[in-house]
């Protein structure tokens, strides 16, 4: 191998977004550490740990489905809505193992309701997840009203904000490690992973290939309801309450992890290993600029620019190993006419 090969080889490496967004990790953490004392103790980082799962659980079935070429606005609304629907069942004194399933059921029907109306009437997934995004916090509303649900049994808490005995790591993160295996072999190792690349790649093709297309995004729809009202269940015992309101915005993070994470918008693009990578970036810059008594306001603004960032970034990265190179005997050749 030539010396100028080893250097485009050198150049394709480090164009990688992965690799970016390990260099972007290290500067947020330098950051957080340099801002704070206690940015890098262990309480600390499981607390950092803890905040993002929500997100986390969420952005697994929405990263199949934007690389699939679709969209879903709705996670946030619908985790508000099983939570809702948890504190419901559990004040009107229902076994708590009858208030998770009716909760996980709501989940998966508020999915069924997205992936019908995308895949059965063939409206847009930005429109259609725009409305229920708003139906779903509707009917939250109506469930609990200005009530919050706070009574849980001490068990049910104790899985959102304690811990693995003997170590740091909080119980939902298990739950996460868990289902991210099951998602990377689903979508790296599986003929279900190569027919979501291949639909977001050029749908109609797919379909020409035999590709059940409608069917597929709706299950991933029913998927993604129903791993939203999970992490409606994780955040109800992290903050020991339902209310109507939780989680309102959280689908900014969840939408600009993935994006972040070198997923493309437009679909048939993107690994679970960068969006990973980009829900670590969300969490310690979150946490780093609240340990510096940063608003929630700015906050936001940071994760909007990032989000801003992930659409642009990947694009350009991918464009610096195809950048036109002049061969060094044609510059020779030019001067020499000249």
């Amino acid at each position: 191998m030539s010396r100028s090969e080893g250097r485009a080889l050198s150049v394709r490496a480090l164009a990688r977004w992965e690799t970016l967004l390990v260099a972007l990790l290290i500067a947020t953490t330098a950051f957080g550490a340099a801002r704070s004392d206690v940015f890098l103790e262990g309480s600390n980082l499981s607390l950092i740990t803890a905040t993002i799962m929500e997100r986390a659980i969420m952005a697994l079935p929405m990263t199949l489905i934007i690389i699939a070429g679709e969209i879903d606005l709705s996670v946030a609304s619908t985790l508000g809505l099983a939570s809702a629907v948890l504190g419901v069942a559990w004040d009107a004194d229902l076994p708590l193992w009858l208030c998770l399933g009716l909760a996980l059921a709501t989940g998966a029907a508020c999915g069924a309701l997205n992936g019908l109306l995308v895949t059965r009437l063939g409206l847009p997934s930005l429109v259609v997840t725009l409305g229920t995004l708003a139906l779903y916090r509707g009917l939250a509303s109506v469930a609990l009203g200005d009530k919050a649900v706070s009574n849980y049994p001490a068990g049910f808490l104790e899985f959102g904000f304690g811990t693995v005995p003997g170590t740091l790591v909080p119980w939902p993160f298990v739950v996460f490690a868990a289902l991210l295996i099951i998602f990377l072999v689903v979508l790296h190792r599986s003929w279900v992973g190569r027919q979501l690349y291949a639909i977001g790649s050029n749908a109609e093709a797919a379909r020409f290939s035999a590709v059940r297309v409608a069917r597929l995004k709706f299950w991933l729809y029913v998927v993604s309801g129903l791993l939203a009202a999970l992490a409606g269940i994780v955040f109800t015992a992290r903050v020991s309450s339902s209310r109507a309101d939780n989680a309102t915005g959280f689908e900014l993070d969840v939408i600009a992890a993935v994006l972040l994470g070198g997923v493309s918008i437009f679909g048939g693009r993107g690994t679970l290993v960068g969006v990973v990578l980009s829900l670590a970036v969300i969490a310690t810059l979150r946490n780093a600029l609240a340990l510096t008594n940063v608003g929630a306001e700015v906050q936001s603004i940071a994760v909007g620019s990032l989000l801003i960032v992930s659409v642009l970034g990947p694009n350009l990265v991918r464009r610096l190993p195809r950048l036109p190179r002049r061969p060094r005997g044609a510059r020779r050749g030019v001067r020499a006419e000249a």
